[in-house]
């Protein structure tokens, strides 16, 4: 299987149109037919579906185009890494991150770097824990950070020396925000907003001292910002960590911490085994020498 016909399949799923397609491939549309027919009959899969208006994708397709994209996007990676020289680093490098106030330490090491070396380029992807991993799993991505711990039999990893702070954020005129801590069996009762991932970690239902089918979960969510929208309506408490939403005087939000504590660990990770590129390898150089995280 070739990338360029890869290329010229996702161009095809683009712009649902074989016609289209040719055009913005600058080639004619013959050969793009006959490269699409030789890629059906090599996978032995129907691929479109081709209407009178226009070219959908079959449930096979749609497999291949999201392992097509992630081939296609690593062979770019692969080939700017290679086009970069000792002499004069540069290149891109990919991050991926939970939603963290500490994803500063990140950036201030980038800005260090940039005085140095201002041709490297930062791409930043956010998602949970499962999702970065993934990325760095198939190669996607060179570095995750993560909110807890890392499975060190996959990852090489640098912890941080801040952690974050689990609480819950409410509006100012709840019942809770006359608090200043909140307890496991204050929260039995509310209505809660928890994210995808800490909605099944085993630490949180630990700490909450109850199963989580006796809990009135009411929502769930990805981004804290669009959790918080929520919270303003009165919809729910959201159990989130600390410093990521506005709750200075002029907002109607307040964030209590939980108690008895309940901290986060964060660390950076990478492939074990993983060749980085120069750039990357330099960033992560830059990494250990802001304030000597402690490794393990």
């Amino acid at each position: 299987m070739d990338i360029r016909v890869l290329q010229y399949f996702l161009a095809v799923a683009r712009e649902e149109s074989i016609t289209k397609a040719a055009e913005t491939l600058r080639m004619t549309q013959p050969p793009l037919s006959r490269q699409l027919k030789d890629l059906e009959e090599e996978l032995g899969k129907q691929l479109f579906i081709r209407g009178s208006k226009k070219i959908t994708l079959t449930e096979d397709g749609m497999l291949l185009r999201k392992r097509a994209e992630e081939l296609v996007d690593l062979m770019e990676k692969t080939k700017a890494e290679l086009a970069s020289s000792s002499e004069n680093i540069n290149g891109d490098i990919y991050i991926g991150c939970g939603e963290t106030e500490n994803i500063s330490f990140l950036a201030q090491a980038a800005c260090d770097l940039q005085k140095r070396h201002p041709l490297i380029h930062y791409h930043i992807y956010s998602g949970d824990a499962e999702r970065v991993m993934e990325k760095l799993d198939k190669g996607l991505i060179d570095f995750g950070l993560l909110v807890g711990e890392a499975d060190t039999s996959k990852y090489n990893y640098l912890k941080l020396p801040q952690k974050d702070v689990w609480g819950v954020l409410m509006r100012k005129d709840s019942p809770l925000a006359k608090k200043e801590t909140v307890c496991a069996e204050d929260l039995w009762d509310k209505p809660l907003i928890v994210s995808h991932q800490s909605s099944i970690n085993t630490e949180m239902l630990h700490w909450l001292k109850t199963d989580i089918s006796k809990l009135n979960i009411v929502a769930t969510y990805d981004l804290i910002y669009n959790a918080a929208q929520f919270v303003k309506k009165g919809f729910g408490y959201v159990i989130a960590l600390d410093r990521l939403i506005n709750t200075t005087e002029d907002n109607n939000l307040c964030f209590k911490p939980l108690f008895p504590p309940m901290e986060a660990e964060l660390c950076i990770v990478w492939k074990k085994y993983q060749v980085l590129s120069r750039a990357s390898n330099i960033f992560l150089q830059q990494l250990k020498a802001e304030k000597t995280p402690t490794s393990l």
